[in-house]
């Protein structure tokens, strides 16, 4: 495990190509595994790998960023998107980042690079983000967004190695 722990990096520039379903589903399947607190299972996960609605929803989680250029993918041309939202119940926040890091690890186990992506909240908030995940049957209102993890084979980008800082352990 701490061998796909090291080898974990976040990923900035993707291929179109698609990914196998089952690969998704295994990924999916590692974020609903997460723990949660009081076992609650707040997460959701909602896999989107149309290309018109993630090409929808990279629009509007772009119009959450300030001054970025209209031609900027926010998704970094991954061609799945994991959005993972929380009931409001419980610790929410923290079980769907517990999902998001446990499906981050599952795709480099996978061979597949990734990203967390940030603005799920502002897209979840706005009536645009509602109206593009109501085939889901969600109700919003009782739900947050916590990010998203964008899934995909890397295009040549390499991130640096990661160097871990000293004095973040202690021991006794």
């Amino acid at each position: 495990m701490l061998e796909i722990i090291g080898k974990r990096r976040s990923c900035r520039k993707f291929k179109s190509e698609p990914i196998d379903e089952s690969k998704v589903r295994e990924i999916v399947e590692a974020g609903l595994n997460a723990p949660s607190g009081k076992g609650l299972q707040t997460p959701v996960i909602i896999a989107i790998s149309d290309r018109k609605l993630r090409d929808d929803l990279a629009s509007l989680n772009r119009s959450f960023m300030s001054n970025a250029p209209q031609a900027l993918d926010p998704f970094y041309g991954a061609p799945v998107v994991l959005l993972v939202a929380s009931h409001r119940e419980g610790i929410s926040v923290h079980d769907g980042a517990a999902a998001i890091e446990n499906m981050l690890l599952e795709a480099t186990n996978q061979g597949l690079a990734s990203c967390w992506i940030h603005r799920a909240k502002e897209e979840l908030e706005s009536d645009e983000g509602r109206r593009l995940l109501s085939w889901t049957g969600l109700n919003f209102d009782d739900y947050i967004g916590i990010g998203h993890v964008v899934v995909g084979y890397s295009d040549g980008y390499v991130a640096p190695e990661k160097k871990i800082r000293d004095g973040r352990a202690f021991y006794k």
